[in-house]
This record gives structure tokens, sequence and C-alpha cells, in this order.
């Protein structure tokens, strides 16, 4: 047997996902998936719900749902609503699921604030199934406490209470996975205190009934806390294909908390097989994680295991540098101490729980001796139980149909939006800029050795929009670029921005061509003549202004910046020289550079006017030609 890993943290790892409720006909596990989360809240906000329904919507966010502040909010509405209308199971689902988040966020104190008021309505509405689950939660934050006595109690608690749920047969699905979920728990507990033998027995019964059950998010936890106990053991090679195993199911559904540990546990085995460079990697993708996730605890473990393997490497100064990054994190987690406060509070509670329970076992007794009494009419009770349970299947057959219609409208509008997202990309870049994003999550530039640029600009339209409100300038402006859309869509150029009054197009990309300086000159020479047409046109309730338009051909790199709000641009001197061809023009007059005018030279339908060498600035003498179409 290879030697035992040195673990530099203790994994502290619970099956958070247990903690559950059963409603009519409906389990609710609370295992997270975005993907239901973020359709939900799209419909939430299109939708309107009758109460009932609001209440299961923002129930299904919540449980689904991974961000913890995501939660928090969204938990707090769902106990509002849930006392609006008086449904005890609603408010219990609401504390469940803020005692859930706080514990993810490391706020050991409000979550057992609210894992202690779910659990005083389930015992005072005697809901049993609930009772079960919720001391398994109760007992993690023990767990995590360092309380092991009282952890352990609390889940042999759970498993006794859910074990006579199972023989009763009622509700076996929901407390088949809470029971599996208290063994693996109380497992990795004896895991925590290196009872390795006992944490391996109960692993093994829970990893049964979450197979049984066919519940994979139990099986990928059952899977990574065996892969830690063997770790400990020293059996790499079984430790980590377990752990592999588990992050596989992990990832896929989007589970990010566990993975943070079992990624910190591969970097130990990775650091024994004395291939460091591989155990960094995977401690540097627990942090990633956990830092997305907003994991302080997880982050904080992270830096630790980074900060041990640069001590044990000799890089003494990394070392110390991400143990004070952990220490930050360490300090920032809600101190165990107010947690401890209301631990102590537990015995109160624990009387009230004593007596509830007591009168429990006398309101039984006597509920025997009412049933002696009654056994003449057992036939009429057998009889309304048939009736009501056929009732109660066909309420079961509509819920699923309404579920059905449900599914199939929020995929149409994730469609519908996917397709509104597909458009608005093909708006901003070119198609095939747009396909490659899509599918590579960015673009590469390009180099393209010909293309044409023209720019315009409007004279004295500074002093022209001073004397606009917002409104009236961005309509005045719209007016004149709209149309010029319309003239570069004619002569298949690209659009490539507009700058204030300034706009730019190009011609020969994104696809080349031979005639691109032939067609944005004729797209030049619309536009002016568009311009000098507003002008003249005295009904046209319109600015009159002038223009200059400027042409130059060259090379061009051209690609995508940003990573939001995308931009298609294009960098060189050919487009510098463009813009001073533009500022060195006439008015209403298309001045081109010598480059485009040797391309255009033999076309018999332009006439062009030499300029000589002009002055441009920043570039020196540039030759320049006035170009018009022949009459």
């Amino acid at each position: 047997m290879k030697n035992k890993i040195i673990i530099t943290n203790t994994y502290k790892l619970k099956a958070y996902f247990i903690v559950g409720f059963f409603c009519l006909y409906s389990i609710n596990i609370f295992s997270q998936d975005q993907k239901i989360s973020d359709s939900l809240k799209l419909v939430l906000k299109t939708k309107k719900y009758s109460k009932s329904e609001k209440l299961k919507t923002l129930r299904e966010i919540a449980a689904n749902e991974t961000n913890t502040d995501e939660i928090i909010i969204y938990s707090n509405e769902l106990i509002k609503n849930a006392k609006e209308v008086d449904s005890i199971k609603f408010v219990y689902a609401g504390h469940l699921q803020l005692g859930n988040a706080y514990r993810l966020k490391s706020d050991l104190t409000k979550a057992l604030e609210n894992y202690f008021i779910a659990s005083k309505i389930a015992v005072d509405n005697n809901l049993f199934s609930e009772q079960g689950t919720i001391k398994i939660t109760i007992a993690d934050v023990y767990s995590i406490l360092g309380d092991s006595k009282n952890a352990e109690n609390y889940y042999k608690s759970s498993i006794q209470l859910l074990g006579e749920r199972l023989k009763s047969k009622e509700v076996k699905y929901l407390d088949s996975i809470n029971l599996a979920s208290a063994q693996l728990n109380l497992g990795d507990e004896y895991y925590n205190q290196n009872k390795l033998d006992a944490a391996l027995y109960h692993f093994n019964k829970s990893g049964k009934l979450f197979k049984a059950t066919k519940y994979e998010i139990g099986v990928a936890y059952n899977l990574g806390n065996v892969g830690l106990v063997y770790a400990e053991k020293g059996e790499n090679i079984v430790a980590e294909e377990k752990l592999n195993e588990a992050i596989k199911v992990l990832v896929a559904n989007e589970d990010y908390y566990p993975i943070c540990v079992y990624l910190n546990a591969i970097a130990d085995i990775y650091y024994e097989k004395k291939q460091t460079k591989k155990a960094l990697l995977y401690a540097n993708r627990s942090i990633y994680l956990a830092k997305e996730y907003g994991l302080k605890e997880q982050i904080g473990d992270g830096y630790l295991k980074l900060s041990f393997i640069y001590e044990k490497e000799k890089n003494y100064k990394k070392s110390f540098e991400l143990y004070k990054k952990h220490i930050v994190y360490r300090d920032s987690v809600k101190s165990v101490s107010g947690a401890q406060k209301i631990a102590n509070e537990k015995s109160k509670y624990e009387i009230t729980l004593a007596n509830e329970k007591a009168r429990f076992e006398v309101e039984k007794k006597q509920t025997e001796v009412d049933l002696l009494n009654e056994q003449k009419k057992t036939q009429n009770i057998i009889v309304i139980a048939v009736v009501i349970a056929l009732i109660l299947l066909g309420f079961l057959a509509f819920l699923l149909f309404r579920r059905n219609k449900f599914v199939v409208k929020t995929g149409k509008i994730i469609q519908k939006e996917k397709e509104r997202s597909d458009i608005l990309l093909k708006n901003i870049l070119p198609d095939e800029t747009a396909e490659e994003l899509k599918e590579k999550g960015s673009v590469a530039a390009k180099r393209f050795n010909s293309v044409s640029v023209l720019f315009t600009d409007f004279k004295g339209f500074t002093q022209f929009s001073e004397g606009l409100s917002p409104e009236e300038l961005v309509e005045n402006i719209d007016f004149y670029f709209s149309n010029f859309d319309k003239i570069i869509e004619k002569y298949d150029l690209e659009k490539i921005k507009t700058v204030g009054d300034a706009y730019m197009c190009a011609g020969g990309l994104p696809f080349p061509t031979e005639d691109h300086s032939y067609k944005i000159t004729l797209a030049a020479l619309e536009i002016v003549d568009f311009v000098k047409k507003t002008m003249n046109t005295a009904s046209l309730e319109k600015p009159k202004l002038d223009i200059r338009v400027g042409i130059n051909t060259g090379s061009v790199v051209a690609g995508v910046v940003g990573t939001k709000k995308f931009a298609y641009d294009i960098w060189g001197d050919t487009v510098n020289v463009a813009s001073r061809m533009e500022s060195s023009g006439a008015v209403n007059r298309v001045n081109i550079s010598e480059s485009t005018y040797n391309l255009l030279k033999d076309k018999t339908e332009f006439k062009f006017e030499a300029r000589g060498a002009i002055e441009a600035k920043g570039k020196g003498k540039i030759k320049m030609y006035f170009v018009d179409k022949v009459s």
C-alpha cells in the first residue's frame, strides 16, 4: 500500500441536496439546476400566476438556483407569499432554502436560525418526513462546528425516524433519498473523526439506496466521499478514479460546492505522486469555481492548499502570500461563536420537542382505542378512501397535464429569446463573424490586402446640434444615417460604425471582392446626391447640412473587440488616410486618394479632378482627386 496522503485541511462535505419536502404528489429535492432556475425566472416575469402556482414556482427557483444571493432573494419572497395565504409547507420550504443559502455562504448563525424555525414548523404540524430531513441539516451544522457528539445524535435520530417512515410505506421515494443522505452524512462525520471503516460502512449503505432510487447527484456525492476515504487510506488509484467519476456527474448538474472539495483532494493525490504542476492546477481550479459561486469557505481552503504545496516546494514567499489570503477568507466567514450561541439555546428547544413527542404518543394510543370502537364503520371508510384516491389520481393527472404545458411553453419562450439574440448579434456583426463568435466564443483577427474605406462628416454639425434637444438631435442624425444605411446595403458594403456625426463603412470585407473601390465610389456619390436633395427640398423639415466624403484603398486588419457589447472594427494606415481624405476634402464633394484613383481611372463613368499633393494632418503631402459621375 502506498504512503498515506497528507491532507492539509479537513474536508467537511455534507449531502445538502437531501433537504427537501413533500407536498401533494410532488417531491422537491434540493439538487440545483441553474438552467431550470433561469427558465422559471423568465416565465415568472412574463406570466400571471394564481397564488398557489406562484408559490410552487418560487420554491422551484429557490431549489434549483446556484447563486446563493439569488436563493436568499427568492426564498424570502416565497416566505412572504406563503404567509399571506397561510401555507405552512411553503413557509417551511422558504426557511429551509434560506438555511441552505446561508450555509453555502458559511454564515452558520443565520443558517441555524432558519433551520430551527423550519424544524419547529415541522414538529408543530406533524410533518414527520420533514422532521427527518431537518434533523440532517441541523446535524450538518453541528458537524461544521466540530460538535461531533450532537452531529452523530441528530444523524442517528433522523435515520431512525426515516426508517420507521419507510416501514409504513409512506412517501417511499423521498424518504429513501433522505435516509440515504443521512447515512452518507453520518459516514462523512466518521470520516472527519478518521474512523475510516465506519465511514465506508455507512457510505456503502447510502450508495445502495441512491442507486436504487436512481438519484445521480446522490450517487456522485457517495462516489466523492468514498474517494476521500481511499485517499486517506493511501489507496490513490482507487481514490482518484472515484473522485473523477463524482466530478463528472456534478459538473453535468452544475453542482459546484462539492467539486471544490474533490478538486483539492485530487490535488493532494497528485502532490503525493510528485506531480506538482498537476496538483497546483487542480487546487487553482477549486479556487476559480469557489470564487465564481461565492463559496468563501472553499476559497479559503483552496488558498490553504496552494500555500501547503508551495511550502513543501520551499517557495516560502509564495506560500506566505497564499496563506495570508487564506486567513482573509477564513476570517470573513461568520464567527462560529455566533452559531454556537444558537446551539446553546437548543436545550430549551429539545424540551419542547420532548413534550411534543409525549403528547403525540398519548394521542396515538387514544386513536388506537377509537379505531377499535369504530370497527363497524370500516367498510364505509374503505369506500370513502377509494373515492378519495380516485379523485386524487384525477387531480394528479390534471397537474401532470398542466406541468407538461408549462414545460412546452417555457421551451418556446427560450427558443424565441435565442432567435432574438441571433438577430441582434447579426445586426451588430457580419454574418460570418457572428457565426464564428457563437461557435468559438471569440473571433480571430483577419488581414485583408485590398479594402476601400469611406468616411463622411457633416460640416458645422457641432454648432448646429447645440440648439437642439437630445431627442431632436438623435432624430435628425438618424434621418441621415438610416438613408446612408440603405445606400451602402444597395452596394453590398459593410457598415463599420458611427461616431457622433461621422459615418464609416468599407468594401471588400468580410468577403474579398474585386470591385469594392467601384461600388464604394458609387455609394459615396449617391450619399452626396441625397444630402444635396435634402438641402434643396424646402418642404422637408430636416436640417440642411453640407457633407464631406473621403475614400482610400489599401490593406486593413479586421476583427471583434471587447467581451461585452461586441464591436466589429478595422485598423491600419488605410483607415487613417481615408479619414484624412474626408477632412481634407470639400463640402458636397467626394475626395479620393491616389490608390483609389489608380483602381478607378479606367472607369468611363467617372470623371476626375486632380488636386495635386495636399498637406494632410499627420500624413504630410498626399495626392488627392475629386471624383464625379459623367453626366
